[in-house]
């Protein structure tokens, strides 16, 4: 697949800003024909699947503006600057769920959309969870609600549950499991 690399020639920032940037690389393919990248560059982040002693998957519902929905996801959020990712993994579950883990551990590494983002997340899982408490951001509004293993497909084929990271994470404890080893 190296023979189809493609080979940045000039990039332009067209946006800078908090969260992401935005670029345009002009490109060269491997058969000589020049075209045009649009990227956006990202910190990356973290995805938690949280399991209570009882098995449920805690989960967060919030608006999204992008899509115009309240959607339901794993609780998830952006790396800060020079932040470890099992840090980030558990500020963010304790921000969003008000839940401390006692135990957690980093499954793997994905993009969550390669065709124009360099965006890649961890995923964790989390037990022995332990609540503290929500600590959100400002303007930050998130209700958490807790999903048993049974709902997962139904929930996900329904249209219920359409964020990707999260029927990535919901798939993989559905295939995996949990061991609290």
């Amino acid at each position: 697949m190296d023979k189809y690399k493609e080979k940045i020639i000039n990039s332009k920032y067209i946006y800078q800003g908090s969260v992401l940037k935005l670029r345009k690389d002009k490109v060269k393919l491997f058969d000589g024909h020049q075209t045009y990248r649009e990227v956006i560059e990202h910190s990356g982040g973290v995805a938690i699947i949280p399991i209570t002693d009882q098995g449920q998957i805690l989960m967060v519902k919030q608006y999204r503006i992008a899509v115009d929905q309240v959607v339901y996801e794993l609780p998830a959020g952006k790396l800060e600057v020079k932040e470890e990712k099992k840090e980030c993994a558990k500020r963010e579950l304790e921000e969003e769920t008000g839940f401390k883990a006692g135990r957690i551990k980093k499954l793997f590494n994905f993009y969550t959309t390669p065709g124009y983002s360099n965006e890649n997340l961890s995923l964790y899982i989390a037990y022995k969870l332990k609540k503290v408490g929500q600590n959100l951001d400002r303007g930050e509004y998130i209700e958490v609600v807790s999903l048993n293993k049974e709902d997962i497909i139904p929930k996900i084929l329904k249209g219920e549950i359409k964020d990707s990271k999260t029927i990535i994470g919901l798939l993989w404890y559905l295939n995996e499991g949990i061991s609290d080893e």
